[in-house]
């Protein structure tokens, strides 16, 4: 059986990936995940719940109680020592790190949580990733990376030198750490950039599950830039697939590549960075008026500037994926929405 490591599998896209790669049998699977309090651990508990998973302090591994070939860690990725025995005694085929500390707004608020989990941490699967001559190494980025550019589509070969948030500079971080492990140590790197994710077993702190609240309890939604923003939402499972597609698919050198030229979404290393988004931008109202229908209830408006951080549009370019995974994200807002809210409303118990 082949081995893979994916790190933050109590997170939302890491939930969805364990489950994915559950379905196949061939994958020996290893969480890891440190359950941190950033939102409500309940929900990251039910979701390890769901695929076997108890919580008890004192036991270092816990095996699934669903599946056999599924065990997990509750451990930081950020404790270098551990993660590095934990990689050295698994031997890893593959790892997908999804462990980060998310959020563009708290990473105003605080700005350590980042450098901890999304630098520390990400060097820590990056030196485990050397050490044990791991064959493909798959790390999350952000469409944020793309900061102050405004022509759409964004496209990988578009400079990202200007990030609007920590969170962002974090993330390009990651993908110039990756690039130097690539180079150094010939490890296949990828790096993907997530637009606008969401899905069923969300995190309370994105836009969807704040807005299903809101309405529900006859509350405002705040709606920020007046309404006057376009997004690229992304369905998490086509996320997931495209990530499940990836993984025995590793990075190789470009042939193409030159330094006088350079493409900074390619290497003379096995190193390649992807978009992956559903290249169908909405509008913010669209989206909050799928919802609304979903629901079966209207909301109310509490219209709000534009926040720190934030950009008004995201579109992604994304045919560089789909050529190379022959996949791509189509799930439309109508129907994500409408899987959103039938999860959210028997999450929350509102169902009939």
């Amino acid at each position: 059986m082949k081995k893979i490591l994916v790190t933050g599998s109590a997170g939302f896209i890491g939930f969805h990936l364990v489950e994915r790669l559950l379905i196949n049998e061939n994958y020996e699977i290893v969480g890891i995940d440190c359950i941190d309090p950033y939102y409500d651990i309940n929900l990251k508990l039910k979701r390890l719940n769901l695929h076997g998973i108890e919580i008890k302090e004192n036991r270092n591994c816990i095996q699934s109680s669903k599946y056999k070939n599924y065990k997990f860690h509750k451990v930081d990725i950020a404790e270098f020592d551990t993660i590095i025995e934990i990689m050295a005694e698994y031997m890893f085929d593959f790892v997908i790190n999804l462990a980060a500390q998310a959020g563009v707004r708290y990473s105003i608020e605080n700005p350590r949580a980042y450098t901890h989990s999304n630098i520390d941490g990400f060097l820590s699967i990056l030196e485990g990733s050397r050490k044990t001559n791991v064959k493909h190494l798959i790390y999350a980025s952000t469409s944020s990376v793309y900061g102050l550019n405004t022509k759409m589509p964004l496209v990988e070969t578009m400079p990202t030198e200007h990030p609007m948030a920590l969170y962002a500079a974090t993330k390009k971080a990651n993908e110039l750490m990756a690039h130097s492990y690539s180079h150094l140590f010939k490890i296949p790197t990828t790096g993907l950039r997530f637009f606008t994710v969401y899905g069923p077993w969300g995190r309370p702190d994105m836009a969807l599950f704040l807005f299903a609240e809101a309405i529900l309890s006859n509350k405002p939604i705040n709606v920020f830039n007046n309404g006057e923003m376009i997004r690229d939402f992304t369905y998490v499972k086509d996320i997931v697939e495209s990530i499940y597609r990836l993984i025995e698919k590793p990075a190789r050198p470009s042939d193409s590549w030159s330094g006088e030229n350079p493409d900074i979404s390619k290497s003379s290393a096995p190193f390649q960075l992807f978009n992956i988004g559903n290249s169908s931008p909405t509008n913010l109202m669209d989206y909050i008026k799928a919802l609304e229908v979903s629901l079966g209830k209207k909301a109310i408006m509490n219209y709000m500037p534009m926040q720190p951080g934030d950009v008004p549009v995201t579109h992604a370019e994304v045919s560089t994926l789909e050529n190379y995974i022959d996949f791509k994200p189509q799930t439309n807002i109508r129907e994500g929405i409408k899987h959103f809210a039938n999860w959210y409303l028997d999450y929350k118990k509102l169902k009939n």
